[in-house]
């Protein structure tokens, strides 16, 4: 989401952030870049152009210039903005004791049917009785969509089998809601390809006649201009309370998420980040605009992961953590907690400092990664879980390895990064979330969170600096303890080898 805009406004003030001194002349060509980065982000050019103007005259004060980090004021600055831009956001539905009307419009392909399923489930969420009505009866098959959406959910669906009047559908679905003891009415209306009189009319006669307490549109992100273009007409056509914009989790540039509330004034109250129904999120201009300057954005990942983490587990987990007590089949379970805030490179994004890793990346596969750990995990017994260092040897590697599927390696990486990886998760047991931000940060920073490499061990102090003898000493050990290690490895590949007498290890005649 907005990786474009992001990578564009990091680089931009990357520039000033380099300079030894700033100046107005290249304080100036700095905010050229962030102007051409909003621009190439689809953002609306009078948009662009108010934005900056505010930008500029609070960036080349003389205030900004002679502070002691004057990038730094910049990124505030502009944070500041991006905020101003997008918001203020109502995110309040309005609902009414007795019944709402809630009508959602938009073009085809917008999403709208799918919208309407995952505004319905965010209503359960909060306990409200929804019902849908399939009053889209220009395309066939939305209505056999809606009705596969409410079994889904186990929420009602209206629905009228050849009726060619979506008016009277909706006024009949009303009805039914009321006598069913339904909380929320969400209308479903009809789309087109493109804005045309006979769909105005139509929408415009439904919000005479059913007068509905909010009409919401939703539009595509990935179309852009045309999505702001599509929200003004539509506004001025019905007096819109808001907009949902959808497919932000694709690589839609975001102007249009920045345009929307500028150019019509209508708040843009939820986006839809993918295609399951649990994927509609509040938008929160001081978190996106957090998002887009590469901060993170915690709040939301706390959000998600106090919704869809099994708090019970997590409890037992912190206290096990506490008692200096970890596994992989502690890891095993983490992993799948994970796993329920989505992809991986998502949940990167929204750790202040860690969305540049997931550029770093690059075509790694970290879903398939993480269901390769899963498999090799489930392939050992519950012993080896416990305490994979000291049971899983070369015979253990092997077995466990056909069982998962993989080569005899990746258990063996496995095992040794386990030591570092408890020691890990001992140290931020009883952490609060940004001392576990914080201790993440310091990780990439000493290159363990990079592709290919090895969490190692954290080193504790031994209370003295040793001296050049006792150094010597220790070396000598550990290539004693090497020596030794080796011989025995040998000696039980021997015992393991038949000799041609059918006897293990006896390797045949020995002649001196």
């Amino acid at each position: 989401m907005f990786e474009s805009l992001q990578d564009g406004l990091s680089s931009a003030l990357r520039t000033l952030s380099g300079k030894a001194r700033l100046s107005e002349s290249n304080m100036r060509d700095g905010l050229r870049l962030v102007q051409q980065s909003l621009l190439e982000a689809d953002v609306s050019f009078p948009v662009v152009k108010q934005f900056m103007d505010r930008v500029s005259q609070q960036a080349v004060g003389e205030q900004v210039l002679k502070s002691l980090r004057p990038d730094q004021q910049v990124v505030g600055i502009v944070y500041n903005e991006l905020v101003n831009l997008m918001g203020p956001v109502d995110h309040s539905l309005h609902l009414k004791p007795d019944l709402t009307v809630l009508m959602m419009c938009g073009l085809q392909g917008s999403g709208k049917t799918t919208t309407c399923g995952k505004l319905a489930r965010l209503l359960l969420e909060r306990g409200r009785k929804p019902m849908l009505v399939a009053a889209d009866l220009q395309r066939p098959a939305a209505m056999h969509q809606l009705q596969v959406i409410g079994e889904q959910l186990g929420v009602p669906v209206y629905l009228e089998e050849g009726s060619t009047d979506p008016v009277a559908v909706c006024q009949n679905g009303v009805k039914q809601a009321k006598a069913q003891g339904a909380q929320v009415v969400i209308l479903d209306t009809a789309g087109r390809l493109h804005i045309d009189e006979e769909l105005m009319d139509q929408l415009q006669r439904i919000d005479r006649r059913v007068t509905p307490d909010q009409v919401y549109l939703v539009v595509d992100g990935m179309t852009g201009q045309d999505a702001v273009n599509s929200a003004k007409a539509f506004n001025e056509a019905l007096e819109l309370d808001g907009c949902i914009m959808t497919k932000l989790d694709g690589d839609a540039r975001g102007g249009a998420a920045l345009s929307v509330k500028a150019v019509t004034g209508v708040p843009l109250k939820f986006m839809g980040t993918g295609e399951h129904l649990d994927a509609l999120e509040e938008f929160h201009p001081d978190r996106m605009a957090s998002r887009i300057l590469g901060m993170g954005d915690v709040l939301t990942l706390v959000e998600q992961a106090q919704q869809k983490f099994d708090q019970d587990e997590m409890q037992k987990q912190e206290e096990r953590l506490r008692r200096g007590e970890f596994t992989l089949e502690d890891f095993r379970k983490q992993i799948s907690q994970i796993g329920k805030l989505g992809p991986l490179n998502k949940i990167m994004g929204l750790i202040p400092g860690m969305g540049g890793l997931t550029k770093m990346m690059g075509d790694v596969d970290a879903e398939g990664d993480m269901k390769r750990l899963v498999g090799i995990i489930d392939a050992m017994t519950p012993a080896e879980r416990r305490n994979p260092s000291k049971m899983i040897d070369q015979s253990r590697r092997r077995r466990i390895a056909v069982g998962a599927g993989v080569e005899p390696a990746e258990v063996n990486q496995l095992v040794k990064q386990f030591d570092g990886m408890a020691d890990m998760m001992k140290r931020m047991a009883g952490m609060g979330i940004r001392e576990r931000m914080r201790e993440v940060q310091q990780l990439q920073k000493g290159g363990f969170l990079d592709p290919g490499s090895t969490l190692a061990r954290q080193k504790k102090g031994t209370g003295k600096r040793l001296s050049a003898r006792e150094r010597t000493d220790l070396k000598k050990q550990r290539e004693k303890e090497m020596r030794k290690r080796k011989r025995d490895e040998k000696r039980g590949r021997d015992n393991t080898n038949p000799g041609p007498n059918g006897n293990p290890g006896s390797g045949g005649d020995r002649r001196g």
